[in-house]
């Protein structure tokens, strides 16, 4: 197994605003007064890919769907204008907007971007062509982002398939599709550093996600996209910063063919929510200590047609804006 390991200091790294998911260690725990939680979808069926959708939780495990599931953003950006797998972070510093991200084609060079203070009214989208300057990249999908504090800038990552890398993989996903994670640097979304190779475990991996435990540190979990042998599950590895060095995949803790985790902590628990794209369901797992985990499925209730999004912390002002 090879894996990336590019090295920044570790020490003073993360701010309060990093909010990958929704493991910042200043976070207020669920059910406070100080808010509720948010989670960001787009729809499979005849509405897949037209815009984002949003619902809110009080608990973070029971959500109900914002205005019924309207569209709230309709995509007018990338090589195909759709939007798939919207990510969600707000920035560091008080006043800061929200920033999404999303997938734009299922196959091209850029990354959808938008901001937005309330999650209703919306900045103009652009494309960012992350990939542009790599010769036979075939894709960006579900990017997401985490502020790195101590280098005072936005880590953005992706899946990408760049044909003829890591030919000790070829052939053991779909079709043509060999993925490794990739990511830029950027400060203000205009200027986007050169795209680097981020992990490399070996095998065609998407969907990746940090999760930064208030006591356990950060962790980055991925998809094993393996589907000869059939894998297509989770799977968590430690991470001394957000561009590494990674510790060893664990077992995968997760069914087979789930994708887009999406993390929640809740006291002690930390919840991966998963969706179960076969079955247009979804699940998730539990665990204390990033380690033992169980299932926890029967806990969770996402709007219908959910698929592949962000959970994050918001405050009451927010939450009650959209409600």
């Amino acid at each position: 197994m090879t894996m990336m390991t590019r090295r920044t200091a570790a020490a003073g790294l993360f701010g309060t605003a990093m909010l990958a998911g929704t493991g910042c260690a200043h976070a207020p725990r669920a059910g406070s007064a100080a808010g509720g939680f948010v989670f960001s979808y787009f729809t499979s069926g005849r509405g897949e890919a037209d815009g984002l959708r949003l619902a809110i939780s009080t608990d973070g495990l029971t959500y109900r769907a914002v205005r019924n599931g309207a569209v709230l953003l309709a995509p007018e950006v990338g090589e195909r204008r759709l939007m798939r797998d919207p990510f969600l972070l707000r920035g560091p510093n008080a006043g800061d907007p929200w920033h999404l991200l999303w997938t734009t084609a299922w196959e091209g060079v850029t990354l959808g971007h938008a901001t937005s203070h309330d999650l209703i009214n919306w900045s103009p989208q652009r494309a960012i062509p992350v990939m542009a300057g790599v010769p036979g990249a075939m894709n960006v999908w579900a990017p997401e982002m985490i502020w790195d504090a101590r280098a005072g800038h936005f880590m953005l990552f992706w899946s990408s398939t760049v044909t003829g890398r890591f030919p000790e993989t070829a052939g053991t996903s779909e079709d043509a599709w060999n993925h490794r994670l990739y990511y830029a640097t950027t400060r203000d979304f205009r200027d986007v550093s050169p795209p680097q190779l981020l992990f490399d475990p070996g095998f065609s991996v998407i969907d990746g996600t940090f999760h930064d435990h208030p006591t356990l540190g950060l962790h980055l979990i991925v998809k094993d996209e393996t589907l000869v042998p059939e894998k297509k599950h989770l799977r968590i590895a430690s991470a001394a910063s957000p561009t590494g060095p990674f510790g060893e995949l664990s077992a995968p803790f997760s069914p087979d063919w789930v994708e887009g985790p999406a993390t929640v902590q809740i006291g002690e628990w930390t919840y991966v929510v998963y969706d179960r794209y076969r079955e247009g369901s979804w699940g998730a797992a539990r665990s204390r200590d990033l380690v033992r985990w169980e299932d926890a499925s029967a806990a969770i209730s996402m709007p219908p047609e959910a698929r592949h999004g962000t959970i994050v912390r918001a405050p009451a002002a927010l939450i009650a804006g959209l409600g």
